[in-house]
């Protein structure tokens, strides 16, 4: 059209598109796919193929374009015209804010002659802004999957069971309150997930979804449940979890193929002995037993809220006007009491792994927590919500203290914060209250004291050492600012330690700060304590030195000369007009500042040793950890059983927040294409106090059916932190000095083994298996072999969770009683048959690994299918659809 052909030009001549790339070639459209949605400006790629190619384009089977692109509208009206359309996917999420998170498309609605497109079999809108169900979905006469998942929709269309042929249908993260009858007419659905809307009642016709073998209804506000759910004798997997129910029908307890009911975080207080005694019904975070909560006080009311208890896998609730308790998997706890929110609101939650770029620790500041990300941002709450948030404890930082920090959008700034512990473990919990909700960290810092200094003037103390104090005297001020004060104590060990001088001593460290950038019309009077053993009588005023220091620490300046220096028995007193760090220092040193600043280095930087262990059953599977030195023997011991390697590493100096590198080599290889893989290096940022620990699948490219592989893993220095002194960071340039440590790596000698057999299958015999898509990845035939290896005696329960039936685990078994390999891959391969067909089968694996305690199986498939995707892409711009240009270069590699 001409609107687009004016498009396109005037892109072109802003230097944007396709221009200075090379011709879109023919083979670009191989196979009949188009997957542009890696592309930033996809839709102006597919614009140019369409005017220049139509005829090729109008032939195209598979289309993603990404519903982020603002090109999109123009982009719509071409797609009618695509009658062999067989799969069309137009997803947001593709972009994402600065926190990672993903932002919604700009999709609202779709043509109407979206529904002359006969062929459309695979339809997926999901991460839009879709507020109705676009009319012309109904009249797709083949459609078999839909996906609408992340939208705003609040209501189907009543005539939504037109879809006859429909087989999958997502709705998650929606806003649906009802559903209409007819969706009893979808006769030949096989999956449906409402999970995370609205729904208060379901029709009765849900009841007639007789072909149903997974239905997730979770985290809606449903009170109960039609009895005909009963009828759904093909279903395999019902998910009810964080409801408000109050019953629930017995006769579900009699569907012959049902494996998993998920009844927990309800309000069941009374459930049948049919379904409390079936191994398949999980009721974790019910009221069984208790009696109906008393109303007559808000102390009674507070005894009796509901408590959701949330698994792993889950990532949202829904809070009501009655309020509740509800602890997270990871220990988090909340508090919302009645009233707090009018309406039902659900609440999403995230644990982020901290970012030095975007978490800045300050000075002596210390990470005691990752990142918890609480939605929605914006709305206020009508009551303060109480947090509860479990911390690394930090038991070797003394006269430190524990805070709360929130995210504005901006800066971080700390929460009123109670330090408290868990009843049973002891463990410590940092409490705060709240009003909205953004992210959240816990962290140590020193010790601070603040006040307000008026024009009158005032007195600051240290709560950490009494003798440091601060006078501001009348008319200091013309308006009334804010002071800050921190101690950080330094023992004369200490000192002695860090210069190899037995002669040097070293008040405590005086930090001041203010929030005016104006100095102090009037002398401050500072009083510090003299170093340890030094007195006004034995005093030598030659070696005694207050040196100034930045804020950065980067300098520091021996001030002595410049104030006048006043002492008693015990202190020194001098007066300043502008704040920084302080320190008094006594030595017959005559470079002092140099001196300070090297011990000042040392003060905030950890000794600590790498460990590499192997896992005495898979050693395959290997351990790297960074630990504090004095944690080291423990964590050995608690891995000893499982684990085996090389001693720790010699002790190496680090910066909290410093990132490092693993590199394995002499034959030892991983995979390349990990998310947190770097160069082929596994990127790792130092915490002091988290777990800087990770567990990764070794491979190598020797044969290693002849003999063992004998490799290494070696540590290396990264990106040094902003904060870092500029003379620590220079010395930590060049290639030599950024090696840390490097232990070794033994992969032992192949054995004969099932796998290795002529005919893997061992005697079954399958058709060969491609279990999710192209553009996402596949897992084959032999990517559930490897995963069969490490299955072991746990297949069973992973069996189980996968949704086949006790009757058939049992068979399994029993047909193949002399053997744990066949048990393993009769289970695996036939429920792969099964749902063959099923695009969302893949994650269902990887929810079956984690819920039977198998994370690192669960790793190893998203890792197979996350390699697939990026292969996929890479072949995509192979063929001629990526530009030169570094911009969209750097664009591609984020995705």
């Amino acid at each position: 059209t001409q609107k687009m052909a004016e498009l396109l030009g005037l892109r072109d001549e802003c230097g944007e598109g396709a221009s200075g790339a090379p011709p879109l070639g023919g083979s670009c459209l191989a196979d009949n796919r188009l997957n542009l949605d890696v592309y930033p400006d996809g839709c102006h790629r597919f614009l140019q193929l369409f005017e220049a190619r139509r005829g090729e384009v109008v032939q195209v089977e598979l289309l993603r374009l990404s519903s982020n692109d603002h090109l999109l509208g123009t982009t719509l009206g071409i797609l009618p015209h695509l009658k062999h359309l067989k799969s069309l996917v137009l997803k947001g999420g593709h972009a994402r804010d600065e926190f990672g998170s993903c932002q919604r498309g700009s999709l609202t609605h779709l043509p109407p002659d979206i529904g002359n497109l006969r062929r459309l079999t695979h339809l997926d809108l999901s991460f839009n802004s879709l507020s109705t169900l676009p009319s012309c979905i109904l009249h797709l006469p083949s459609l078999r999957v839909l996906l609408v998942s992340h939208n705003s929709l609040v209501a189907l269309p009543e005539d939504f069971g037109s879809l006859s042929k429909l087989t999958f249908f997502s709705a998650m993260k929606n806003q649906l309150k009802d559903l209409p009858q007819s969706i009893g007419e979808l006769v030949v659905l096989q999956d449906l997930d409402l999970s995370e809307n609205a729904l208060e009642f379901l029709p009765e016709e849900i009841g007639k979804l007789h072909s149903c073998t997974e239905m997730d209804l979770s985290g809606n506000r449903l009170l109960s449940i039609p009895d005909s759910l009963a009828n759904l004798k093909s279903l395999r997997r019902l998910h009810l979890h964080s409801n408000l129910l109050v019953t629930v029908p017995a006769s579900l307890a009699s569907l012959p193929n049902l494996s998993r009911l998920d009844l927990q975080n309800n309000s069941l207080r009374v459930v049948p002995p049919e379904i409390q005694t079936s191994p398949f019904v999980h009721l974790r975070g019910n009221p069984l037993g208790e009696p109906e909560p008393s109303l007559q006080a808000d102390e009674s009311r507070a005894r009796g809220l509901r408590r959701l208890f949330l698994a792993s896998g889950e990532d949202s609730f829904t809070v009501t006007s009655e309020g509740c308790k509800v602890v997270l998997a990871c220990g988090i706890h909340f508090y919302f009491p009645p009233g707090a929110t009018s309406d039902p609101l659900r609440i999403d939650f995230r644990i982020l792994a901290p970012n030095p770029q975007w978490v800045k620790l300050r000075h002596h500041d210390v990470l005691l927590s990752r990142v918890l990300e609480l939605q929605p941002h914006g709305v206020k709450f009508q009551q303060e919500v109480q947090i509860w948030m479990p911390y690394a404890s930090p038991q070797t930082l003394h006269q430190r203290e524990v805070v709360v920090w929130t995210f504005s959008g901006q800066s971080w700034s700390d929460l009123r914060t109670r330090v408290e512990q868990k009843r049973k473990s002891k463990k410590p919990v940092a409490h705060c209250s709240v009003l909205h909700f953004s992210w959240f960290l816990v962290v140590s810092r020193l010790v601070q004291n603040e006040c307000r200094v008026p024009t009158e003037g005032t007195l600051l103390f240290s709560s950490v050492d009494p003798n440091i104090k601060v006078t501001f005297p009348p008319g200091v001020t013309e308006e009334t600012r804010s002071v800050k004060l921190q101690v950080l104590p330094v023992s004369a060990e200490e000192i002695e330690e860090l210069t190899g001088a037995a002669g040097c001593r070293a008040s405590p460290l005086l930090c001041l700060s203010q929030d005016s950038a104006v100095d102090f019309l009037r002398p401050v009077r500072i009083q510090l304590p003299l170093p340890p053993g030094v007195t006004g009588l034995n005093l030598d005023r030659s070696r005694l030195h207050l040196l100034h220091g930045d804020l950065e620490g980067q300098t520091w300046d021996d001030i002595t000369s410049q104030v006048v220096l006043e002492f008693t028995h015990l202190y020194a007193v001098f007066e300043v007009t502008h704040f920084s760090w302080y320190w008094l220092w006594y030595t017959t040193k005559t470079y002092i500042g140099g001196i300070a600043k090297k011990v000042y280095e040392r003060l905030r930087m950890y000794q600590v040793n790498f460990i590499a262990l192997q896992r005495k059953k898979d050693p395959e599977q290997v351990l790297l950890q960074c630990v504090p030195k004095h944690k080291v023997d423990p964590v050995l011991k608690k891995l000893q059983d499982r684990y085996r390697g090389p001693e720790p590493s010699d002790m190496v100096e680090m910066f909290e927040g410093e990132q490092f590198f693993a590199a394995f080599e002499r034959g030892i290889s991983i995979d390349m294409d990990r998310p947190d893989c770097v160069d082929g290096r596994l990127s790792f940022i130092f915490y002091s106090h988290l777990k800087n620990m990770k567990e990764i699948y070794v491979t190598s490219p020797v044969d290693r059916k002849g003999q063992a592989v004998k490799g290494q893993v070696s540590f290396y220095r990264g990106a040094v932190p902003a904060s870092v002194p500029e003379e620590a960071s220079r010395r930590r340039k060049g290639r030599d000095s950024l090696w840390l440590a490097t232990l070794p790596i033994k992969l032992p000698r192949l054995k004969p083994c099932w796998s290795e057999n002529p005919h893997p299958l061992n005697g079954f015999s399958f058709p060969p298996l491609n279990l999710g898509n192209a553009e996402t990845g596949y897992l084959t035939q032999a990517n559930l072999l490897s995963i069969a290896r490490r299955v072991g005696a746990d297949w069973q329960t992973i069996g189980l969770n996968l949704g086949l039936t006790y009757p058939q685990i049992e068979r399994i078994g029993y047909n193949n009683r002399e053997d744990l390999d066949k048990q393993i891959l009769e289970m695996l391969f036939s429920w792969a048959q099964q749902n063959s067909e099923d695009p969302d089968c893949v994650s269902k694996l990887v929810r079956a690994m984690k819920e039977s305690g198998r994370q690192d199986i669960a790793d190893e498939v998203e890792t197979i299918i996350e390699l697939g995707r990026r292969k996929y892409r890479e072949s995509i711009r192979r063929v001629g659809l990526e530009q030169e240009s570094s911009t969209e270069d750097s664009a591609i590699a984020m995705t």
